[in-house]
């Protein structure tokens, strides 16, 4: 993915109606939400078609945003959206959804846990793709909602603002279900085995 170009350039290319403009805005955009839809939809046909989706209608819409900062998060509540709509049309349901209420951890500490960096995990590489799929497992199972604040906040880097703004609900809304989410994740790890206590809050912000 191209991070050359300024949103506000490409923003003022797409309203000009430069033929050229769609090129760069898949270029720049194309990857991020591709990776986006393979994240929350788990199945890459989903996710192609959640990326043509979005990239497509966002184009579409983009020449009527006037404020720059706000495209990515613009852009991410297509794609959610568009990732949710595929979700009610039951294409690719989980085996089953984890009840956030049962995987409530006692310890209130809990609450710092982040997703864990699997390019840090000093074993080889037969343990991190493990330890990825079983990260992927954990928030597959995530009710959607919860799911798509998780990766959007821990994995995509929208600041809480920008998540709001993307899913347009308050930002109380998104610590909130940010907060359930990665307990929810760390206790899932932990009755897997993938960390432990100590693992799960080391280095969390």
């Amino acid at each position: 993915m191209s991070h050359a170009e300024p949103d506000a350039v490409l923003l003022e290319a797409i309203r000009d109606g430069d033929p050229d403009a769609f090129d760069r805005f898949v270029e720049h955009y194309g990857d991020r939400i591709y990776g986006f839809g393979l994240k929350v939809c788990g199945e890459r046909e989903d996710a192609r078609d959640v990326s043509q989706e979005t990239l497509i209608k966002a184009f579409e819409g983009l020449k009527g945003l006037r404020e720059p900062r706000a495209l990515r998060s613009w852009l991410y509540r297509v794609a959610s959206n568009a990732c949710l709509m595929k979700r009610r049309k039951g294409k690719f349901e989980p085996a089953r959804e984890l009840s956030l209420d049962s995987l409530m951890p006692r310890d209130p500490e809990a609450a710092a846990f982040e997703i864990p960096d699997v390019s840090r995990v000093p074993e080889g590489e037969a343990v991190r793709n493990e330890l990825r799929r079983t990260v992927r497992r954990a928030i597959g199972e995530l009710p959607a909602h919860y799911r798509i604040v998780l990766i959007l906040r821990d994995m995509e880097g929208l600041s809480t603002r920008e998540v709001a703004e993307a899913l347009d609900v308050p930002e109380s809304t998104v610590k909130m279900r940010l907060h359930r989410a990665r307990l929810a994740v760390r206790k899932s790890l932990e009755a897997r085995g993938a960390v432990d206590g100590a693992d799960a809050t080391e280095g969390a912000s």
